[in-house]
């Protein structure tokens, strides 16, 4: 079935209850744009501490209403006039919207990304290529991690470069799960993943179970209690620089004796200071720069 647009033109402050009435009368969805956008007459809108908020949003609003072809226009658009006491019904015009599948569209945003030789992100909708050794099935979502950024594509490569069967693998500030799974997927014999973010903790744990992955996930609170003693022979985190330093000799210390480690998240403006940080523990280095962004890789002796 096509929609109807329609879209009109009234003052801002009429705009809130012109929009709510339009709702209220039958139109599916509404939008509100600046009338004035792109011209002279545009204001940017801003919100500062001891401003006049109205004073500084715009002058004109450009409604936008989805409405369905069955439902009478002008009526609607007279309905919610009334209900706004605007003193008259504005003019609009009508397009054709054409129908959709929007989850569709949507989906087709997203390939598969090819990682390595063996690596691939695949979301769910997408076969999988007949080429790709390890398929990880991720789709996006509110957690960060989907394999699209150069700093997860980095840690995953550094994964397949220095992962041995049998090795534990902590993903810190793990997000999507993505290299906790991948870890797995690599032949990790325990593998456990943290993150702030509990809802990061939900999608990563919904990620592992769709790709059949056991791994444990934590927020940090219950890290330091049920894995007190653990060390690990990998630990990968792909977090922000200022994080990374101040959390420096906690991740270290989580390390086992000659185990890698992996840093990410780090501009290359950052890495020198990132690299003191952990002096006194490792000696880091540029394991691969990329797009701007650098992992750190050492060694605990």
């Amino acid at each position: 079935m096509s929609w109807l647009e329609v879209v009109l033109e009234i003052a801002y402050d009429h705009t809130e209850r012109f929009s709510d009435a339009l709702l209220g009368a039958g139109a599916m969805a509404v939008t509100v744009e600046d009338a004035d956008e792109g011209t002279d007459a545009e204001r940017p809108i801003f919100d500062e501490p001891g401003e006049d908020t109205e004073k500084n949003f715009w002058q004109r609003s450009r409604v936008v209403a989805l409405i369905a072809p069955d439902i009478n226009i002008s009526q609607i658009i007279a309905v919610a006039a009334r209900e706004s006491a605007l003193p008259h019904s504005p003019l609009y015009s009508v397009r054709e919207v054409p129908a959709k599948d929007w989850v569709r569209e949507t989906q087709a945003q997203f390939e598969p990304i090819r990682i390595s030789e063996q690596i691939w992100v695949v979301p769910s909708w997408h076969p999988v290529p007949e080429d790709a050794k390890i398929a990880l099935r991720l789709d996006p979502g509110l957690a960060f991690g989907t394999g699209s950024h150069a700093t997860t594509r980095q840690c995953l490569m550094w994964l397949e470069e220095n992962l041995f069967a049998g090795a534990s693998v902590l993903d810190y500030g793990c997000g999507s799960g993505i290299l906790a799974i991948a870890a797995f997927r690599l032949g990790a014999h325990l593998v456990d993943g943290v993150d702030i973010d509990r809802t990061a903790l939900d999608t990563a744990k919904e990620n592992a179970l769709q790709n059949q992955c056991h791994i444990t996930f934590y927020h940090p609170d219950q890290f330091a209690n049920d894995r007190k003693e653990l060390q690990y022979d990998l630990i990968v985190a792909n977090i922000l620089s200022g994080t990374l330093q101040k959390l420096a000799e906690s991740i270290v210390s989580k390390l086992k004796p000659g185990g890698k480690l992996a840093l990410s998240g780090i501009l290359d403006w950052q890495a020198s200071d990132v690299v003191s940080a952990y002096l006194p523990w490792l000696e880091l280095s540029h394991y691969q720069q990329n797009d701007g962004w650098v992992v750190l890789s050492g060694k605990r002796t």
